[in-house]
This record gives structure tokens, sequence and C-alpha cells, in this order.
């Protein structure tokens, strides 16, 4: 596995405390994370706007990607590559418990490809399933 400091080389990142920490923080909880959520694991060590930056910086270099959960709110989760191509899909099924509220990306199910009418173009996809993680059951 892939340590922070390796992360943020492989993609051309300057290193900074803040973003060794955030990508810690998803690697360590293995689950997406609300902007909100970073803010109370992190004890206002860094401020909210730098929190804010940090992820969309990680967005625009594909690290993470935005999962949106039933409130309408937006998650944020690690993205898993191929080390060499940093090639991912983003287009898998997440899963929100209902007991500890945890969103898990779920790689392993991709989503089937969707025909859409002439003149539709498909930016992104997401589904997510709700009902009792493993953790929980």
């Amino acid at each position: 596995m892939s340590t922070p400091l390796h992360i943020l080389k492989s993609h051309c990142l300057r290193i900074t405390d803040c973003r060794l920490v955030i990508i810690q923080e998803f690697l360590d909880k293995k689950v997406a994370l609300a902007h909100a959520d970073l803010e109370d694991t992190l004890n206002n060590k860094f401020d909210r706007v730098t929190i804010y930056r940090t992820l969309k910086t990680f967005l625009e270099k594909d690290l993470i990607h935005k999962v949106l959960d039933d409130s309408g709110g937006a998650k944020y989760a690690f993205c898993t590559h191929h080390e060499a191509t940093h090639q991912h899909n983003h287009e898998h099924v997440h899963f929100k418990c209902e007991k500890c509220e945890e969103t898990t990306c779920l790689e392993s199910i991709s989503l089937p490809p969707i025909p859409l009418p002439k003149g539709f173009e498909k930016k992104e996809m997401s589904l997510l399933v709700q009902g009792i993680c493993e953790k929980c059951h």
C-alpha cells in the first residue's frame, strides 16, 4: 500500500502537512468522508478553506471522487489506482449503511452501460445502495 508521501509524489503534487494528513485519513478510514468529517477529525488543525482547497485539488488530480449520498451532501472517496497509469473507474456502486452511516465504495461492482437517447451525453453515473454494512450486521 502506498504512503501519503508516495501518493503525492506520484501525482506531482506539492507536499504539505494538510495534504499528507487528509490522505492518511482516507487511507485509515477506508470510507467516503464529507468536508465536515475532516474538519471534526482534524480538530481545527487546518482551517476549513485549506481543507476545501485540498479536496478540490485532489478531485482535479483524480485522487478522490465525489459520492452523493441520500442527504444530498457530498462525500469524497479515495480512488484506488493502478500504480503506473493511475487508471481506475469511478462508475461503481456505493453503499451507505443505515446504522453507522458510513458510505463505502464497492469497486468490484461496476455499473452496467446505460443507453441514452439521441442527443444526451453522459458525464458520470452513480448508484447508491442503502442497507446494513458487514460491520453493523
